[in-house]
């Protein structure tokens, strides 16, 4: 079953697929509570805004530090933030990390697309 994302305040379709929808129970660093995380997206429909910020963070136990870069997805459309870029998706190496302590920020990692579920209206297709 598929569904239609768009955003909440302007009604424009985001054109998000629902194949490239991360699993609910997939882990990130950052976290996933009330959001919705995206392998890829249709970059024609969003407007990406670089944000680094030199201050103290805290998503998780696991995922905190002083400078934080991420990116801001803004819709294309009304300018309405709808989530952010994290890199925090999956490995795209097989390495074992930094000392052999698993993944972490220092192996390339796929972007994230996360997007808040209070941002964005979701229709269910039958």
């Amino acid at each position: 079953m598929a569904s239609l994302y768009s955003c909440r305040e302007c009604g424009t379709d985001l054109n998000l697929r629902t194949t490239h929808l991360f699993p609910p129970d997939f882990y990130f660093e950052a976290g996933n509570k009330g959001t919705l995380s995206f392998a890829m997206v249709d970059e024609t429909k969003f407007k990406f805004e670089k944000e680094d910020k030199f201050m103290p963070f805290f998503e998780t136990l696991d995922y905190w530090g002083i400078q934080r870069n991420r990116t801001k997805i803004k819709c294309n459309c009304c300018g309405k933030l709808v989530g952010h870029i994290y890199d925090d998706g999956p490995p795209l190496t097989n390495s074992p990390g930094q000392w052999h302590f698993g993944p972490s920020q220092v192996i390339p990692r796929a972007p994230r697309y996360r997007f808040k579920t209070k941002a964005l209206k979701i229709t269910t297709e039958t």
